[in-house]
């Protein structure tokens, strides 16, 4: 059912574009209803508008907190036009009906990240605005709704195409906009508060996104998918795409398993490679080359086509080498002309410029059909007060530096987890297998084929305790001659004792690394 716009009501914080909905509401002969900043604006603009506090008969009050919360705003949003006892009661107290409310919030959003003041953000927590906002989109059989300043254009067209009525279809539709920003309103202000008061597992929890981009598909050609920002700031990421095809689905998830990776790797130049959201390779070296390069040789098959990220501005030499193979993603903090100039050659190649990211200690949560989980990120390596060796054989402060990079990069490995380590550098990584044996079979036979003269007084690294003997007796077996586990096993001595006979170094954390 088409209806005819006669009265509008228009409140913005945001008043860009204003001019173009004033034109044509002006065409179409329909009356405008505003108060403060909005009236000022659409007067100054040369436009006719009526100012609130004069169509209610009320003047707002408490600084602005009171003026659209009246019944004949709100009766006049109400009510429904079919319905006789409706008609009856607008008529007796002569309230006349509101069919259009053009309506933003307070920049709640705006202030979180520009101040820390409390009472500042909270003052900016709308009333008024939302409260319209759920009235006309209830009623959208009667009401049209605008929430959003790009929203104005697809009015026009309907006025236009309709002759100052907006379809049924329409409204509904822009009913529906209109809720999802009430609730992501509703949801950020939730957010900040149990941000403000350190509850991380509220009884009720929102999460709220906004839709950055939609992408091709998701995992498969047959998905659909869409990536979100679910940040105060959500008009950003902080990557800068600077060349290459738009970013997919799995360019997305296996960037930020690098990311991740990345912001572990603080002193040094890190270079992170990941495939499929598990680490191929990884490395930390005074000489960002040589990241790169001893990243790469730990496991260069499965880095083809892969993603890597490194925490330095990229150069002409290392552009040089990356161009030696064939990579998905590039991310890094930065890339010189002459390097980007190099990379542009690789028509595919997506480079990413990373220096604006910046990586939040966020919860991580996995859904699944009506449920979702929730949980703090593993920001632990381990603590140095559990941290145990239990061999005979002490480790050196050089030695111990290299088994905390070892499990460090175990704990970014899908379980169950072995990462074989030589000079900072991953050499052989065994992941996702349900045997814990298989994993290290898995890590050896990378080594072996990739980096053989390494495996020698490598150290190991094990997500979570060996429940047997077995998987220590074929790492010894293949040269390492360090390993870190959390250890906890019932077994824990058998397998002590096999360190000691082989003359090892082995350390217990006491803290297990889970990824599923």
């Amino acid at each position: 059912m088409d209806l005819k716009i006669k009265n509008a009501l228009v409140s913005l914080s945001d008043k860009e574009n204003l001019i173009l909905l004033l034109k044509t509401l002006k065409k179409y002969n329909i009356k405008i209803i505003s108060s403060g900043g909005t009236y000022k604006s659409i007067k100054k603009l040369g436009y006719t508008c009526t100012e609130l506090s004069k169509y209610t008969g009320f003047k707002e009050m408490l600084d602005g907190r009171v003026k659209t919360l009246h019944p004949k705003i709100h009766a006049g949003i109400l009510h429904d036009r079919q319905n006789k006892t409706h008609k009856n009661e607008m008529s007796k107290k002569k309230f006349p009906p509101i069919d259009l409310i053009v309506v933003n919030f307070y920049p709640f959003q705006k202030v979180v990240i520009n101040s820390k003041n409390s009472k500042n953000i909270v003052e900016n927590i709308d009333i008024g605005g939302p409260t319209m906002v759920r009235a006309a989109a209830k009623n959208f059989k009667n009401v049209a709704i605008i929430t959003n300043k790009n929203d104005y254009t697809p009015l026009i067209k309907e006025l236009e195409k309709n002759r100052g009525k907006t379809s049924l279809k329409f409204r509904e539709f822009m009913s529906s906009k209109a809720f999802g920003l009430t609730a992501y309103y509703d949801a950020m202000i939730a957010n900040w508060f149990n941000n403000k008061l350190n509850i991380k597992f509220p009884e009720r929890k929102t999460i709220f996104g906004r839709r950055f981009k939609k992408l091709r598909y998701g995992e498969n050609p047959h998905q659909e998918s869409s990536i979100y920002i679910n940040d105060y700031n959500d008009k950003e990421l902080g990557l800068k795409q600077l060349h290459g095809k738009d970013l997919s689905y799995n360019n997305y998830n296996d960037m930020f398993a690098s990311l991740d990776i990345l912001r572990s790797i603080k002193s040094k130049a890190g270079s992170v490679i990941i495939k499929h959201a598990n680490p191929c390779g990884v490395s930390e070296n005074k000489s960002p080359i040589q990241s790169f390069k001893n990243a790469y040789s730990c496991d260069p098959t499965s880095a083809f086509g892969g993603v890597i990220a490194c925490n330095f501005k990229i150069d002409k030499k290392i552009a040089l080498e990356i161009t030696k193979n064939f990579l998905e993603v590039i991310l890094a903090k930065g890339f010189d002309q002459e390097s980007l100039k190099i990379l542009k050659k690789k028509k595919n190649l997506r480079i990413v410029d990373i220096s604006e990211f910046k990586s939040q200690n966020l919860s991580s949560i996995k859904t699944f059909d009506k449920s979702f989980l929730l949980q703090n990120k593993d920001e632990i390596i381990f603590d140095k007060k559990k941290l145990k060796c239990v061999t005979k054989l002490k480790p050196s402060k050089k030695e111990l530096d290299e088994i905390k990079f070892a499990f460090n990069i175990c704990k970014y490995v899908k379980s169950n987890a072995i990462v074989l380590c030589n000079n900072f550098s991953t050499i052989g990584i065994g992941a996702g297998q349900p045997s814990r044996l298989d994993s290290c079979k898995i890590a050896i036979q990378k080594a072996k084929q990739f980096q053989p003269k390494k495996i020698k007084n490598s150290v190991a690294a094990s997500d979570a305790f060996f429940p047997f003997a077995d998987g220590i007796k074929t790492l010894i077996k293949s040269g390492v001659k360090i390993i870190v586990q959390p250890g906890g096993s019932i077994r824990d001595q058998e397998v002590i004792n096999v360190a000691n006979k082989a003359k090892i170094k082995m350390l217990f954390t006491g803290v297990r690394h889970f990824n599923h």
